[in-house]
């Protein structure tokens, strides 16, 4: 169960610091450590930056909620860009559709405990990540 919500509209490179911070702040206010900060603050600067890079002719848009029971935090990242048209090969480390490492999903996904994609090509990408408070 979700509680109160952050929204973030994504729409230009200042958007993913905004982003990255406020992800930053919540898991310091709902009490991760360090390190789970730093993996949050990196997750959201990933995903963000795929809206600003890929997404270019849309708008993004960054929630951030605190989930009770278990506790932790939720993030959703959506944007109403090209889309993905194969979700496996993107979450392969190395494959890049454009000038990057290929690093920023599948390290992602690393970084978080859950991580879900969803995408249409033509109409957009939703991906949520959550992090559990251990």
């Amino acid at each position: 169960m979700t509680v109160d919500t952050q929204l973030i509209q994504v729409v230009s490179e200042k958007d993913i610091v905004t982003a990255r911070s406020a992800a930053r702040a919540l898991a310091t206010s709902l009490g991760f450590g360090a390190i789970d900060q730093s993996r949050i603050a990196t997750a959201v600067s990933e995903l963000t930056r795929n809206i600003v890079r890929y997404a270019t002719d849309s708008k993004g848009r960054v929630t951030l909620a605190e989930i009770e029971d278990p506790a932790g935090i939720e993030i959703v990242v959506a944007d109403d860009g090209p889309g993905i048209a194969d979700i496996d090969l993107v979450l392969q480390d190395g494959y890049t559709s454009g000038a990057g490492m290929g690093l920023g999903l599948p390290g992602t996904k690393r970084l978080m405990d859950e991580m879900t994609i969803e995408s249409t090509p033509g109409v957009g990408t939703t991906i949520v990540i959550r992090k559990w408070k251990r």
